[in-house]
């Protein structure tokens, strides 16, 4: 009998697979070619909306997924930035390969200062990766000789990419590159909250003290969950400076990271896809209202944060579900519970 409630409680642990393969991958490609022809003016800022998805995407997994409460991830996404321009402009012009140059960065520089400020926690732990941002956006800022300092780095280009789809003025290459981009990443980064090693992180996040009791060593799943966002984070970081071809420092500031945070928060922290609605939410709104009224449009996003927060504590991610829930085609799309 013990063994078969064992049994039953590991299987209600495990995240379920979607009824259809690759089912979050689809919609969000149907979404995403949706919106491409919907509004083909709007592209360069759709693209923006992907790109910045992205980015929260990978804070989501560092935070929504393991509980590391971090306030510097700008710094993964402003070096993977840097890191993508200036390979363009010294080393390659390959679109794939400084995509993979800034990932790298990115991990990098999540993987060397993790390593240190893991060790710590709580408000000490918030505080230093406020830190190395600044830093590091102190040190981008001095280096003008390398990346443009206040003027930003510029004089990036990038070749068509696979050699066919070159980067036009209508942001349509841009806007396809950044949707397929966002596709593959979410797609290994919803492998891995679904796996094993995800469950492990959302035990850390729960209960680190049982976790340690258990075996495990969170302080190095720890190290690699927060080396994996911010590998995605520097890939946002590339992939926004391709397509731009501007970086500038604010790819580096506190306030990078604040509006992510706002974003995870308002879409759902504790799931990928709301990751995604709350960007798109976010980002949507703040146009609407930067246009409307330039000066006063914080306000509005004020309050939207606290609504969602008062009345949707697990984000606007819990309204998509109890919609979806009654919809006709509802068998089919039950997801995994956190990808």
């Amino acid at each position: 009998m013990a063994a078969v409630g064992l049994e039953n409680a590991t299987a209600a642990a495990r995240p379920q697979r979607p009824a259809i393969p690759f089912l979050p991958e689809v919609m969000l490609a149907a979404l995403g070619i949706g919106a491409f022809f919907a509004f083909p003016n709007d592209l360069a800022f759709l693209a923006r909306i992907l790109i910045t998805g992205l980015f929260v995407l990978s804070l989501s997994l560092v935070l929504g997924q393991a509980g590391i409460p971090t306030l510097g991830h700008s710094a993964s996404m402003g070096t993977g930035a840097y890191a993508a321009g200036l390979f363009a402009i010294h080393v390659s012009q390959d679109p794939l390969a400084g995509l993979l140059a800034g990932g790298l960065a990115g991990g990098v520089i999540a993987v060397v200062t993790g390593a240190l400020l893991l060790r710590t926690a709580h408000l000490t732990f918030v505080m230093l990766t406020i830190a190395v941002a600044q830093i590091l956006y102190e040190i981008a800022n001095q280096a003008a000789w390398l990346t443009g300092g206040d003027n930003g780095l510029s004089g990036i280009s990038v070749d068509p990419i696979l050699g066919v789809f070159g980067f036009d003025l209508y942001s349509r290459t841009s806007y396809l590159y950044a949707l397929a981009v966002l596709m593959v990443s979410y797609f290994i980064l919803r492998t891995i909250v679904d796996s094993p090693f995800g469950l492990t992180s959302r035990g850390i996040h729960s209960d680190p003290e049982r976790m340690r009791a258990l075996g495990c060593n969170t302080y190095r799943h720890l190290l690699i969950v927060f080396t994996i966002g911010g590998l995605f984070a520097g890939l946002a970081g590339a992939l926004s400076a391709q397509v731009a071809q501007v970086v500038g420092l604010a790819s580096l500031s506190f306030g990078t990271s604040g509006d992510a945070l706002v974003m995870l928060i308002v879409g759902g922290s504790a799931r990928l896809p709301g990751a995604l609605v709350g960007t798109v939410v976010f980002m949507i709104v703040e146009h609407v209202a930067a246009t409307v009224n330039p000066y006063h449009w914080l306000f509005i996003i004020g309050g939207l944060l606290i609504v969602t927060v008062l009345v949707l504590p697990g984000g606007l991610i819990s309204v998509v579900d109890w919609v979806s829930a009654r919809m006709p085609w509802r068998t089919f799309g039950r997801g995994a519970r956190h990808g």
